[in-house]
Order: C-alpha cells, then structure tokens, then sequence
C-alpha cells in the first residue's frame, strides 16, 4: 500500500503534471468568464428589449384568448436556466370576459417562471422550454348554463398549407409548486379540489400528440362526481408519478400509473378523460389491495357512511370501475369487484370469522333505473363463514335499493345445535346437545344497516337437541324437530320431547307466521297436536309461572336481537294444543284416555272439551288456569260419572277437608260442579281457596268410622254399626265460599239411619250444622221397592234436631234446631 501512494505522491509532483494542471486551471477561467459575459448580455439584452419581449408575450397570450391577462411586473433571473432565457412573469392574473358575473378567475400566480428558448427567441419565435408556477390558484368553473371560463381560450384554426411550416408555440416542462387547483362544474355538480404541493412534468411532443411521465404531490380536498352525496379521498394526500399520454385526433386523455399513494394505500390505476367539447366521458379503473376501512374512506360519504359500519380485519383485493360524464348531473357509475378469503367480518349484529366470498357493488343495478342508491345492489356470492360459531354457506345473496335495502339468498348451515348459546344475549336457553340442519331462502329488511325481520322459506332438521328454558324452568333432552317455512305458514313436524319419565309427540302449523312473528306476535296461534304416553301435568302449570316472572323481569333493549325476538314471540303468542294421553299423572290423580284442547293465551291455561276416565270412571271438564303472585288461579266446570270416591278425593287431597278422610267414604261419585280457586306453584290446591256450586250423589255408597257418627252412635243407637254404614242414597247441594261451604242440602239415607243436613261448614271456625234425625232403624229401608215407598217411611217415628257447632275449634254436638 505505501509503495502505492508513493508513486501517486511522486506522479503529482512531476513538472509535467504541474504545467497541465495550470492550463486546465487557465480553461475552467475562462469558461466562467464567457458565462459571466454572455449572462450580463442577456441581462443588457433583456434590459434593452424588455418592452419588446412583453410585447411578444402579451400579444400571443391574447391572440388566444377571450379575456384579460395581466402582468405586475417581469424580472430577468441571472444564470437560472442557463442557457435559456428565464423570464418572471410576477402577480399574474388571468380572467375570462364574463368575471364580473361569476368572480372566478381562471388564474392568480405570485410568480410564473418562463424559460425561452433564446435561439428561437433571437428569430422572434416563442418556445418555451419549461413553465414554472409557484403559489398560485387556477380555478376551472362551469356555470348551470353550461358556460365555463376555460372558454377563454379560443380554437385553434385548422392550419393551411401556407402555414404548414410555421411553428406553434409548445412547452417541453411543467412544474407546479404550493398551487391550489378546483374544477368547479355546476352543470354535473362536480367539484375537484386539490392542494398541490409538487407536480412535474417532461413532455414530449410528436405532432399534436404528447405524452408525459407527471409526478404529483397533492393533498384531495374534494373529489365529488356528485357534490350532493359526498368527496371521495376527502383530506387523503395523493402522490406518485402518472404516465399520461393525449390523443389530438381523438381529444383524449389517458393516464395509467403503479402504485399511486392515496393516504396510504397504493392504487394502479388506468383511466381516460375525453376533452372534446362534444365529448366528456370518462372512464377510472382502480386496483388495490387495501383494509376495508381504508377503501370505504377513499369512497364518497354517501358509500362510505353505509360501509363504515361494516369491517374486515384483513387486506382484501379489490378493482373498482367508475365511468361517467363530466357533463352529466349525478354519480357516475360504479362497479366494485372484491374478492376476500379467510378474514374477519364484522357487521352491526356481530362477527362473522373465517369468512371467504365475492362481492360486488354496482349503482346501476338495473339500467333502465338510472345510476342512484335506490337503484344501488351488493351481490355475495360463494359466501361462507361462522356466526356466533354458526357455520353459513350463501351460495348468493343480493342485496338492493341501499335507500330501504332488501337482501334475498340461500342459506345453508350444519352445526352442533350448543353453538347457538353464544346468540342468547341474557342466557335465557341454554342448549347442551344436538345437531341441526337448515336450508333456507331468506328476504330481509336492513334497516340502519341492521338485519330487521328476517323472513324464510325452506326447512331445518334438529335431532337430539337438549336444552333448558331457564324463564321457565323447562329441561327436554332429545328432542327431534323437523321446520318447514312456508310463505303461508310455518309447519311442525315430528317433534319428539323427553323429561324425565315423560316423553311427547308433537306436530303442528302456524298459520301467516313470517307476518305475525314480527309484527304481531301476540296474534300468532301455534296449534300443537301432543300425543304423550305418559304426563305429568304440573308442568305447564311450571311454564305458566315462570312466564310471567320472565316478563317482569325482562329489561327494556335499545334494539332487539334475533335472541330477543324469539324470546319475545315465546312469551306473547297464544298455543292451541290438541293433546291425547294414554296416561296422565296430576298430583295423585291417575288419568287415562285423555283427550283435551288446550290453550295457552297471555300466560292462561284453558282448557276445552276435556275428557279423561279415572278412578273407575270419568270426567269431561273445561278450565282455566293462569298465575297470580307466585300461585295460581283457576276456574273449572266438571262432571263427574261414577268414579271411585275414595280414589277421587285422595288425587286432590280431599279438598283441604280435614273432618273425614277418603277413607271414610265408598262408593262411586258422580258430580256436576262449577268452582274457582288458587294452586300452589307445586300443584297443590290451597285449602279454603275453593268458590263456586256442587252437585254431587254416590251410589253404592258407604260411610266408615265417620268420627262425628260414632260418636252421636254410642249414646243414640247403641245396637246399630255406626262404623259401617251402608247408603242408598247420598247426595248433596253445596256452596263452596272459600273457608265456609253452605250446605244448602245433604241427604243421607243409610243403613243405620236417615238424616238430613244443612247449615255452614267451615275448615277453621264457624261450622254451624243442623242435622234432623229419625231414630227409627232404617236397616231395612233399602229392600223397599221404589223410592217413593222409602221416602213415604223415612221420617217415622222419633226425629232428633241437633246442632253441629264450632266450639274453640273443635266440633260440638248439641241438642236443637239451626235458626234461620
């Protein structure tokens, strides 16, 4: 390395090297002396011809224009541009004859820098080999009349074959630095407003033709194909380099640029302008890869308002095709291709995750229905994705007329059936296991971007589903039911229900169902047919209560879910149910051969045209049956035929009566009764809750150990068997007012003796009976023949009249008759 630099050391300290050195040194002088002479000879050049030189300017300027141009003041830069002449043309202002009309000036520049070819110059030719404009506004103007104030520069003359060689004037640069553009056209309410910081432009000429590589640096104020629905970019910088290229035979501009930074996302773009007077279309073509936010932001604010409360998580590709008039009042149209695989879609009723689908948006859905929002359509196609952890397949979806927008489709789903606990909003069903399949065509409203009133045709298999209605406390476990949507109804199929040891078949139809569910869902009748071959009947009176404590407990919501709809339709619509039961169990009651009608109307239970044989015989009654407070009320009409009267009084706790037992009693009942009172939420009936009438008569009838006949028995008929007695006749009237039964008629005609009962009863105090007794023995009445011949003998002989009374709580038998 030393040796190196020793010879190079020793090479620059040679004579020879030192006497070349000074010449070059002498040639560099020079040089800069002749620049110095030929600048000062411009400069006395310019100083000397200044007034012909704007002389030249102004009259070319105005030779095409219709206007005014004026000039504050001209100033000669010093060596810029050499060896051009740089020309700064200062306080520039250039406006059209019809100012003073509209106030818009064409052009207002701090300073216009002109570099003149100064060999042409020299031969009294104007060629301008670059403009500079620095600080200055350019507004473009186009009145509703359609009179513009670009109209200030006149046509070209189509040139002559006696001026086929003289040269027009061309400009080989543009540059442009802090220069406010707009492009204000009334007549299309079209307003294009840029902030350009920087813009560059080479052109080069062949012919009329030129072409350009443009770089820009602009900020977008407002890019508004329709002034009345938005900007698109708004406030988004924009910059890069744009191949733009014009075709004078054809009037035509087209641009096509790489990676155009809008904001921050980059755009390949490819467009063309038309610029003839007779001709205005134009055509965008945009290709991105961008966060669909970003894209919905460059949009106008009439797309993007709507788009914005959707999100996709990650880039998709889109391609966007706008073409349009410049001329033409409204948006131009719109067609947006996207395509996105495995993302993330949000919407405003939730999240869709690994969501893959095609859309596409165009404004001119139908063509003969112009370019606007109500003729406005998003197509998906191939849609798939999880909602709620609900797998979705959408073959195609259409949604239009994005001023009320409709959307219509196909969806398909199979999934666990526990997926669909993520949709409860409160945890009012949970499900723990099934499976379910749907197929549906759908047709819903979107309504501030909000799926509203989702209507389907199609069906929806489940199998095995178990779930817990928590309002109601309700469990089933594996249920199978098979939907059919229908646009008439919605139909019930093969329901199969399990709790426990009870097991139900259902089927059933709800006719009008897509109009009631949403607006009506009180009106809404769902008739059920049940077959069940084993009941327990307490459990609907289980879902009456919690039915009613889930309205009270239920909160008021801004909007309501699907979650919420549902539940609401549960809770107001009204259940029409054909039931038969081989066997239903009812506190002790053991019914079989049920057939009833059952409605269930604002958390009422009625029931109609009942029939069941129990007990040896049977019972037709109808009912109602709705919560009150924590129990309920109900109202029942029944007659009884001939069941075991012991077996009937032991399934309803005797009636809360605690004188006798069932056990007391034989024979068969029958009974016609209308009576209201209260249940407990067990099922139970609350003793002296009891209203209403009862007839009633038992044959074959036979009072055991009845403690209050024994013991009047002791004293009174010693001989007789008061612990078995045997009737040929037992029946009564009675009044039952709660605590107190009026008995307004019990006739007992028996084996031991007759006698005759009325008065009150009462459960807790108050009992005040009379009973008439004939002491002769009526053993033998009953081999009489006829029951005139037994009445004729009942009342022979002695006849004893005692009281029954209340006394401190327990019974007290005294002699006397019940005052009336």
């Amino acid at each position: 390395m030393k040796p190196f630099l020793n010879k190079i050391k020793s090479f620059l300290q040679a004579p020879g090297f030192k006497k070349y050195a000074r010449r070059f040194g002498f040639f560099v002088l020079v040089c800069i002396g002749l620049l110095l002479i030929a600048c000062g000879g411009l400069s006395f050049y310019f100083q000397q011809h200044k007034p012909e030189i704007i002389a030249k300017i102004n009259s070319k300027i105005n030779e095409n224009i219709n206007g005014k141009f004026h000039i504050g003041d001209f100033q000669y830069k010093f060596l810029v541009g050499f060896p051009n002449f740089t020309l700064a043309l200062k306080d520039v202002e250039l406006k059209d004859n019809q100012w003073n009309s509209h106030k818009h000036t064409l052009l207002k520049a701090k300073e216009i820098e002109a570099r003149l070819n100064l060999w042409s110059l020299w031969h009294d030719e104007i060629n301008i080999h670059k403009i500079l404009i620095n600080e200055a506004q350019i507004y473009l103007y186009k009145a509703e009349n359609g009179y513009s104030n670009s109209d200030i520069f006149k046509t070209k003359k189509k040139k002559t074959t006696t001026d086929t060689a003289t040269k027009e004037t061309t400009i080989d640069q543009i540059a442009l630095k802090q220069v406010h553009f707009i492009l204000d056209n009334r007549v299309g309410h079209k307003l294009f407003d840029f902030d350009v910081a920087r813009l560059e432009s080479k052109v080069k000429y062949d012919g009329d033709d030129w072409q350009t590589d443009l770089y820009i640096r602009t900020q977008i104020k407002s890019l508004a194909f329709n002034t009345q629905l938005g900007s698109f970019a708004q406030n988004k910088p924009l910059q890069g380099t744009l191949k733009v290229s014009f075709i004078a035979a054809r009037q035509l501009i087209n641009v096509d640029t790489q990676n155009l930074k809008i904001g921050n996302d980059s755009f390949d773009i490819i467009a063309f302008f038309n610029v003839g007077k007779a001709n205005s279309l134009f055509g965008i073509n945009i290709n991105t890869h961008i966060l669909w936010r970003n894209a919905s932001n460059v949009l106008s604010q009439n797309i993007s308002s709507k788009l914005n409360r959707f999100d996709l998580k990650e880039k998709i590709a889109v391609n966007c095709d706008i073409k349009g008039d410049l001329n033409d009042e409204g948006d131009p149209k719109i067609v947006v291709h996207a395509e996105i695989r495995n993302n993330e879609l949000s919407i405003p009723d939730g999240r869709i995750t690994d969501c893959t689908f095609r859309g596409f948006f165009t404004n001119n859905f139908r063509p003969k229905n112009g370019i606007n929002d109500a003729n406005s359509a998003i197509i998906l196609s191939r849609f798939s994705g999880k909602f709620q952890n609900i797998p979705i397949s959408i073959p195609q979806a259409v949604i239009n007329n994005l001023e009320k927008p409709l959307a219509t489709g196909n969806v398909n789903s199979d999934f666990d059936i526990q997926n669909l606990n993520e949709m409860s909003n409160d945890k009012w069903i949970h499900f723990s296991e099934g499976h379910a399949k749907a197929n549906l065509k759908f047709q819903f409203d979107v309504v501030d971007l909000y799926i509203t009133k989702p209507r389907f045709i199609g069906n929806v298999d489940i199998k095995n589903a178990s779930f817990h209605f928590i309002p109601k406390k309700v469990k089933a476990e594996k249920v199978n039911v098979q939907l059919d949507f229908t646009e008439k109804a919605l139909i019930i199929k093969k329901i199969a229900y399990k709790h426990n040891k009870n097991m139900i078949y259902i089927d059933g139809k709800i006719d009008n169902f897509l109009n009631l569910y949403y607006d009506a869902p009180e009106k809404m009748v769902v008739n059920w047919n049940i077959y069940a071959p084993y009941i327990d009947l307490k459990q609907f009176l289980g879902v009456l209560a919690n039915s009613q404590k889930a309205k009270i407990a239920a909160k008021p919501k801004k909007r309501a879910t699907l979650s919420d709809q549902l539940r609401t339709t549960i809770e107001k619509c009204a259940v029409a149910i054909n039931i038969k039961a081989d066997k239903i169990l009812y506190n002790k009651l053991t019914a079989t051969n049920t057939r009833a009608t059952i409605e269930m109307v604002n958390s009422q239970l009625i029931i109609k045209n009942g029939s069941l044989q129990t007990s040896g015989g049977s019972i037709a009654f109808n009912a109602v049956v709705a919560p009150k407070g924590k129990n309920y009320t109900f109202a029942s009409g029944a007659q009884v035929n001939r069941v075991d009267i012991a077996g009937f009084l032991r399934s309803f706790n005797n009636f809360g009566i605690q004188s006798f037992s069932p056990n007391n009693l034989k024979g068969k009942l029958s009974s016609r009764a209308n009576v209201s009172g209260y249940i407990n939420s067990q099922g139970e009936l609350i003793t002296n809750s009891m209203h209403g009438k009862l007839d009633f008569n038992v044959t074959q009838g036979a009072l055991v150990n009845f403690e209050p006949i024994v013991r009047v028995g002791k004293f009174a008929f010693p001989f007789r068997d008061v612990r078995n007695i045997t009737f040929s006749d037992l029946s009564g009237n009675l009044n039952m007012r709660g605590e107190q039964i009026d008995i307004n008629q019990l006739t007992i005609s028996s084996s031991v003796l007759n006698f005759d009962i009325e008065g009150i009863y009462s459960f807790g105090r108050g009992t005040n009976l009379a009973l008439t007794i004939p002491l002769r023995n009526s053993k033998n009445d009953a081999k009489l023949a006829s029951k005139a011949e037994r009445d004729a003998v009942r009342d022979r002989g002695i006849v004893l009249h005692l009281l029954a009374v209340d006394d401190a709580g327990k019974m007290k038998i005294k002699w006397g008759k019940n005052k009336k």
